[in-house]
């Protein structure tokens, strides 16, 4: 089927896709095939999977995980890409993210020469990762500020500042942007916006 084109041929949701993937796959061929001004955008972007997550009050996300050199060609188109995938899946809300890979840090017992010699990536660390991420969460709001801030039973909450010229747009969002973040790294996340007076917690 020419719709399963969309999803990425070394993705092992090719050959077993599941039925969201399916419909988000026939979706975007759709808007390939009858949208003229995303055409051209389209046609060489694929994603590798896709999920859906639970985002509270009844509400959901779905996160499609797209190859990390194609980021760039759905990002500009995202806005567009995001609205017109939001009508077809009405009660969801759409968010892209780079389908990226965590490598372990490495052992000091390795014996073999090449884990040695081959020095691993900080774009492929635990924390590099996330940030990335949150990123691709938030995209296209700019992230302004980050800090950590650790409650008194231990447990650590991210605080991230968005940049003000976006509360109006992304206010509806931020419920899902925390909650597929924690579900993504099992970190929690609060979102605010400068001056903002956001509740202690």
């Amino acid at each position: 089927m020419a719709a399963l084109n969309k999803i990425a041929h070394n993705s092992p949701s090719r050959q077993n896709p599941s039925e969201l993937e399916t419909a988000l796959a026939n979706a975007l061929y759709d808007l390939e095939s009858n949208t003229t001004d995303l055409k051209a955008s389209l046609r060489p972007l694929q994603f590798v999977s896709a999920r859906e997550i639970e985002v509270g009050h009844g509400k959901k996300a779905i996160a499609i995980f797209v190859p990390v050199p194609l980021l760039q060609g759905f990002h500009k188109i995202q806005q567009r890409l995001t609205r017109e995938l939001e009508k077809k899946f009405s009660d969801r809300q759409v968010l892209f993210i780079a389908s990226r890979r965590i490598l372990p840090r490495p052992k000091r017992s390795t014996t073999s020469r090449s884990k040695l010699t081959q020095k691993r990536p900080r774009s492929r660390t635990l924390t590099a990762v996330h940030d990335a991420i949150l990123t691709d969460v938030v995209y296209p709001v700019e992230i302004v500020g980050k800090r950590i801030r650790t409650k008194e039973d231990g447990s650590k909450i991210l605080k991230v500042v968005l940049d003000e010229k976006e509360r109006g747009g992304v206010d509806h969002r931020l419920d899902a942007y925390g909650e597929v973040y924690r579900r993504l790294t099992g970190r929690n996340v609060v979102f605010e916006f400068p001056q903002s007076s956001v509740a202690d917690y």
